[in-house]
């Protein structure tokens, strides 16, 4: 957005001080240093209409430009801190079981996580975001990205079972850990998504929190389906240890409200600065008002008015 402005307005303030002077303070005198100031002021008697509107014209001319007229271009720059989000979801082939999804009882716990999934990467704008899927072994389906739509093709592609039938957790949870390890950003996240027990982890629980502990990694942990199917005081020791939380759900749309929920208790924070442009203009009204204070000095000078 443009305007012009004034970067000194206070300079029009010498108008009425050289109407003053021009009505009140005449020379009485010859100017020792300034000789040719009968010239600028001269006598009422030997003024023409004309020269009496250029001398007027050079005045505020040099005011104007003493005033400093600019083109003002404002701009606004956003800055947002985006987020590095790991996305560790089970594929094991207890996510086979069906009746999660109210709505449609025969769809399975694994399709009705990938159609919530879908929707919580759509709503991370500015984020990166990255996929692992694990079983009886982790695997990085999609490193961090900030292509949504590639990202929701490879989370539509995952299918129980691609990576075993059993639940290695903890080795998935320390894949994405060393996954954000080498990020920049400061805000990093961990969203695990199970709903069983890890019974094929080489990475034991303790050393895990420990890790945990000494990262700087955000850790949300979700479990799906019934309790005594997960070991919830261990989801809840990952999340403590992550400075994150633990959630628990039976249903795809229990399931929904929970990744509404942090997304919006990560909502990326957005600063702003606003910065201006100055480009003056003050050489046209100064080139304006020279020229025409030397006509005024020469008509009079020619008309025998100087000295």
């Amino acid at each position: 957005m443009s305007h012009f402005s004034f970067e000194f307005p206070f300079a029009f303030l010498l108008l009425p001080v050289f109407w003053f002077c021009l009505k009140k303070c005449r020379a009485k005198t010859l100017a020792i240093y300034l000789p040719y100031i009968e010239v600028l002021i001269g006598k009422k008697s030997l003024k023409s209409r004309w020269l009496d509107l250029v001398k007027w014209g050079a005045i505020i001319a040099l005011i104007i430009a003493l005033a400093s007229p600019a083109k003002v271009t404002t701009f606004h720059d956003t800055h947002q801190d985006a987020r590095d989000i790991m996305l560790v979801i089970d594929s094991s082939k207890s996510m086979l079981d069906r009746g999660f999804d109210s709505n449609n009882p025969t769809k399975d716990k694994f399709t009705a996580v990938k159609e919530v999934v879908q929707h919580f990467i759509k709503d991370r704008k500015n984020d990166r975001v990255g996929l692992i899927t694990f079983a009886s072994s982790a695997f990085i389906a999609s490193p961090l990205t900030f292509d949504k739509k590639y990202l929701q093709d490879i989370l539509l592609k995952q299918k129980v079972g691609i990576v075993g039938s059993r639940t290695a957790i903890y080795d998935a949870l320390l894949q994405a850990i060393y996954t954000l390890e080498n990020s920049k950003v400061k805000s990093k996240i961990i969203i695990l998504l199970t709903d069983g027990i890890d019974n094929m982890s080489e990475t034991p629980f303790i050393d895990l929190v420990d890790v945990l502990k000494k990262s700087d990694i955000k850790l949300y942990t979700i479990g799906i389906g019934d309790f005594k199917d997960l070991e919830v005081p261990k989801l809840k020791a990952l999340a403590n240890a992550g400075r994150g939380k633990f959630f628990m759900t039976t249903n795809k749309q229990m399931l929904s409200k929970i990744y509404a929920q942090i997304n919006r208790s990560e909502t990326s924070k957005i600063e702003g600065k606003i910065y201006k442009r100055y480009k003056y203009y003050y050489y046209f009204p100064l080139m304006i008002g020279i020229i025409l204070l030397l006509i005024y000095v020469y008509s009079k000078s020619v008309r025998g008015v100087a000295r």
